[in-house]
């Protein structure tokens, strides 16, 4: 560790006032101050209650769903579906569910509403009971039910966009048209210090949602600067960083004395500009751009796995392989102290809304985008936990929102044949689940209704995902706000006590 520099008086009194203001800022950035060289020595304060709570998780890797994936066909089995399917909602003994306040009162009115006065879809898949715990799971998910006693499902989530703006809303809290708030990886990223100071704090792999979506805001820093964004990498060893030294004759010597110019230069106008960002996001990136150009290729190089361990992740099979690799690198990822790993699944150029959203054909799209993750992720959390890491890794698997018990109501949808038919969005209750890091395994928490249509019981925003992620590493997210940048407790969320270990 560098010593603190001395600070001139009139610069040592300005950030004394300036530290008064910054609130969270101070505290939570006290191994950033350390590691930049700036950080200065204060008398430890006699107090028994610690400012943040014991870590249980030293990484998170995020596994988002993009398009919404049908909880009533992974992980929330309704037999009332089954029973009353084809009628309509207002038919069957639920019909209250139409008539609760909570479906405009969960609703913010955006560009569709939702349609609800088509018939009953019966389950596409069955289920059945996994683990030692019996939490049922369905058939497309084999694999991940192995792993079920080391999760735990919430059945309970709401959401209140219902456009597909709504993954943006579940990586940021925020509503699209309310504006950008830094997303949970970034909030993660600004609150703690670096474990490998050769690769990012924030990693991402995948592509993320279309700028229909939100774009990369899902993975962004918004007010919180650009250097806490997330740092987009392939799992292709070809690819890995975006811009690898070019030809034999460009020697690692030389391009360091590059680097070293370009940082010479950026300081000097750093100097005049000492607030710029942007700037100083820069000089790091640079810095960080270099050191990464020897370390992550080496990561995503994965000769040196064993074939047993590329058959866990499904390396061996063209279906599970692409998002095998990234979950294989994840695990590395974490090996090597990286903070927060945010993987994407379903994010496609040719389609805006995702590759989960399952307005037609639901039984052929959603068996589909299964295969190709199952796999995988049981992998993921099978190796972590042969390797004694799941314990201090966070696992999160999760999407926008989740699909209605009734057909989507298309032209034509209720004349089309069963397996033609498709479910809408489902903003009022949905489905995902946590694994490691501290959290109760072989756990349900919460409850739909029996269509699969309200979350009824231990209700939760889903930003109550995020402070639980966030108190699982450390950090109290109640403390998570900057001078002039106002946080709704909405936004902020509540950590779920009861699947806390």
């Amino acid at each position: 560790m560098r010593p603190a520099r001395r600070l001139p008086t009139s610069n040592g009194r300005r950030r004394f006032l300036a530290d008064l203001g910054l609130g969270f800022t101070g505290l939570a950035l006290g191994a950033l101050l350390f590691e930049d060289g700036i950080a200065r020595s204060v008398a430890p304060e006699d107090t028994s209650e610690p400012a943040e709570a014991a870590p249980k998780a030293k990484s998170v890797i995020w596994l988002f769903m993009v398009g919404g994936a049908s909880h009533l066909e992974t992980f929330d089995p309704k037999p009332a579906l089954t029973k009353y399917a084809g009628k309509t909602i207002a038919e069957t003994p639920f019909e209250e569910v139409l008539k609760s306040p909570r479906l405009s009162k969960n609703f913010r009115p955006f560009s569709l509403a939702p349609k609800l006065g088509t018939k009953i879809l019966p389950p596409q898949v069955g289920f059945r009971k996994r683990g030692e715990s019996g939490i049922e799971v369905c058939d497309w998910l084999p694999c991940l039910g192995d792993c079920v006693d080391d999760m735990a499902v919430i059945r309970s989530l709401w959401t209140t966009d219902f456009n597909h703006t709504a993954q943006q809303l579940f990586h940021t809290g925020r509503i699209l048209i309310d504006g950008r708030e830094p997303s949970l990886g970034s909030w993660a990223h600004y609150g703690l210090g670096t474990l490998n100071r050769d690769l990012p704090k924030f990693v991402v792999l995948g592509r993320p949602p279309s700028d229909f979506g939100g774009g990369s805001a899902s993975h962004q820093a918004s007010y919180l600067g650009p250097e806490h964004d997330g740092v987009p990498l392939e799992a292709d060893p070809d690819r890995a960083v975006p811009y690898p030294p070019q030809g034999l004759a460009h020697y690692c010597e030389t391009q360091q004395a590059e680097f070293e110019l370009v940082g010479q230069l950026n300081r000097l106008a750093a100097v005049e500009y000492p607030s710029d960002p942007a700037l100083q996001a820069r000089i790091k990136s640079y810095e960080l751009a270099f050191r990464m150009q020897t370390a992550f290729p080496e990561i995503v190089q994965l000769n040196e796995e064993s074939e047993e361990t590329h058959k866990l992740y499904g390396l061996d099979d063209p279906v599970t392989s692409p998002f095998g690799r990234q979950c294989l690198v994840a695990r590395r990822l974490v090996e090597r102290g990286v903070r927060f790993i945010q993987l994407y699944h379903g994010g496609d150029p040719d389609d805006d809304n995702g590759l989960w959203d399952s307005h037609q054909e639901l039984r052929k799209n959603l068996a589909r985008q299964c295969s190709q993750v199952d796999r995988p992720i049981a992998g993921l959390l099978k190796d972590l936990k042969r390797r004694g890491l799941l314990d201090s890794t966070l696992v999160v698997w999760a999407t926008e929102f989740g699909r209605t018990p009734n057909v989507e109501p298309r032209p034509e949808g209720e004349a089309d044949p069963e397996d033609r038919r498709g479910r809408d969005h489902h903003i009022y209750g949905f489905s995902a689940w946590m694994a490691g890091g501290g959290i109760k395994g072989g756990t349900i928490h919460g409850s739909t209704d029996d269509l699969g249509f309200h979350a009824v019981e231990q209700r939760h925003f889903v930003t109550d995902v995020h402070a639980t992620v966030l108190q699982q590493m450390g950090l109290d997210p109640r403390r998570f706000e900057i001078p002039g940048r106002k946080r709704l407790d909405i936004e902020r969320g509540v950590p779920i006590a009861e699947i806390i270990g």
